[in-house]
């Protein structure tokens, strides 16, 4: 494609030599470059493209797009590759790959679910539903990426990078998808990952304190804010009216709005809910009739997952009975997940990595539990730092016996993050006690547990690794019990 045809839509462009150039790939990382790319230079929070211009050059590139003029004073610019410039490289990016691959987007009918919990569940309720109805459907997420059954491979990020994502979305125009519905992060909106997509669905599922770091908000108020670019993006936006942000949401969302909920009046409404250790039930409206819903994922966030699911149904006209049967079979990997083990013990995986999503699993499981709930868990390192004491405090007192320890700690020490969290459970009358190798901590559950008790270990979820100082070790929660139960005499 002529580099001319690929920057169409980008309208503050300098360029310094042709851009009339045949153009085979475009790449942001200086190790993808092959010949005749066209390299983007981003400014990211760790690694700087800039810096790596030359060596985009000496893979290839023939064409280099910066937004940091000062760095091309300090490199050879050879007179056979187009040098251009932009106030913001991201933004670049997304409408290059949007040009490239020929906005695929355009070409089915996108859904994007935003919101600090819930997204993960939503999502693969809403594609179950789709299918449901005999549509071929695409999902873009935290777990992984399918086009239908077929697994694109695990994911590394919430949302992908967008010429990944355009890339992606090509390849699901190819394979005839009629729906793509896909998590998107508020760092994804921030970052311009999605910009220049064509969005038929926004869904809102819920706001709280999170992600609040320097490598990812500076406040609330600029994490809402990047949550609510997505309701600038698309033609019909579903709405959770309970949420204390929701009203906010619905006032300032640029397209049409319409709402679901439990305690407020809205288009969408559950009532005669029951909640059990198992899963909940509930009646809303659907077409017609007041039918009873019944979904196996344990707590009142699933009913309102449930039905934000629901909505995007209805809107798409699928049947009130296949959409009551698809959901009676719902399974997320690492929400709210059961480990089948020959002990029989009760042992639950979750993604839980936020103080509401934390509360809201104990809470769900503490009302059944017939002998002890244990929960095991720990925060991550690189990010918020606020929100570890506040954890500690909560598993401390709902949990009858909670084991601290690591999570993903990155490229912090361990016994700093769970001393942190130990300020929060120290509070509380809980007993509690400190364990840092993770998979001792898991073993210790098991070995104090009995068959009443409910071991809830919570924050990895899906995730198959550990991450330590920049690599991420193998460390599947699921293989890791039942060697542990496997071994234990």
């Amino acid at each position: 494609m002529k580099l001319s045809e690929i920057l169409s839509g980008i309208n503050d462009l300098k360029a310094k030599g042709s851009i009339d150039l045949d153009i085979k790939s475009i790449a942001c990382d200086s190790r993808k470059v092959t010949n005749d790319t066209l390299f983007v230079a981003i400014t990211g929070y760790d690694v700087d493209g800039h810096d790596y211009i030359e060596e985009a050059i000496k893979n290839g590139a023939t064409a280099v797009l910066v937004e940091n003029v000062q760095k091309l004073k300090n490199i050879n610019m050879p007179e056979n590759v187009t040098f251009l410039v932009t106030k913001d490289t991201r933004y670049a990016l997304a409408i290059s790959a949007c040009n490239f691959y020929g906005n695929p987007s355009r070409k089915f009918k996108l859904i994007g679910v935003t919101g600090t919990k819930g997204k993960t569940t939503t999502t693969y309720m809403i594609k179950t539903l789709l299918e449901a109805q005999g549509k071929k459907v695409g999902l873009i997420g935290t777990i992984e990426n399918y086009i239908g059954e077929d697994s694109l491979g695990e994911s590394d990020r919430t949302t992908p990078e967008s010429i990944d994502l355009q890339r992606m979305f090509a390849q699901m125009v190819e394979e005839k998808v009629e729906f793509v519905v896909m998590e998107v992060s508020s760092q994804a909106l921030k970052l311009n990952r999605v910009t220049g997509s064509n969005f038929d669905v926004g869904v809102f599922t819920n706001f709280s304190k999170e992600h609040i770091s320097q490598k990812e908000h500076s406040d609330m108020e600029e994490y809402f804010n990047s949550k609510m670019k997505l309701f600038s993006m698309c033609q019909m936006g579903f709405i959770n009216i309970d949420d204390f942000r929701g009203a906010r949401v619905k006032k300032e969302a640029k397209c049409q709005v319409k709402t679901y909920g439990i305690d407020n009046g809205c288009d969408l409404l559950a009532k005669d809910i029951t909640i059990t250790n198992v899963g909940v039930d509930f009646k809303a409206k659907l077409g017609d009739r007041n039918e009873r819903i019944k979904v196996d994922i344990p707590g009142r966030f699933s009913v309102y997952n449930s039905l934000a699911a629901i909505s995007v149904a209805l809107y798409y006209g699928c049947s009130p009975e296949k959409i009551k049967t698809a959901l009676e079979d719902i399974k997320v990997p690492g929400r709210s997940e059961v480990v089948p083990n020959k002990k029989e013990l009760n042992i639950i995986i979750d993604y839980a990595h936020s103080p509401e999503s934390l509360q809201n699993i104990l809470q769900a499981v503490k009302t059944y539990t017939k002998g002890r709930l244990i929960v095991v868990f720990g925060c991550g390192g690189d990010r918020d730092t606020s929100k570890r004491p506040i954890m500690g405090e909560i598993a401390g007192r709902i949990a009858d016996y909670t084991i601290v320890t690591s999570d993903n700690p990155r490229t912090e020490d361990p016994k700093k993050i769970i001393d942190e969290i130990e300020k929060g459970v120290s509070k509380t009358k809980g007993k509690y006690e400190i364990i840092v190798d993770r998979r001792e901590a898991i073993e210790r559950a098991i070995n104090m547990a009995n068959k009443k008790d409910i071991i809830i270990l919570a924050g990895k979820g899906h995730e198959p690794y550990q991450e330590i100082n920049k690599v991420k070790y193998p460390f599947d929660e699921r293989v890791i019990v039942k060697e542990i139960i496997n071994n234990m005499k």
